[in-house]
């Protein structure tokens, strides 16, 4: 889903290199979750179980704010 790439772009550009080790293995198992459940916790309000991923997708939300594709 091209939307999701647009999101995900600036969190891998800003923040990934300098992010936890933690939260960089969360990302991983992030990216492989299925587009329409990865739409539902960025673009909608569908929490994630795992208190990581959800953590990175709010970050992921947070830095996404301040951007035109947000």
């Amino acid at each position: 889903m091209k939307e999701l790439d647009l999101i995900l772009e600036r969190y891998v550009r800003e923040a990934l290199r300098g992010a936890p080790q933690a939260e960089q293995a969360a990302f991983e198992r992030f990216l492989g979750l299925p587009d329409p459940l990865l739409a539902g916790c960025l673009l909608g309000s569908e929490p994630l179980e795992d208190p990581r991923m959800q953590a990175l997708a709010t970050r992921v939300r947070y830095l996404c704010h301040g951007s035109r594709v947000c």
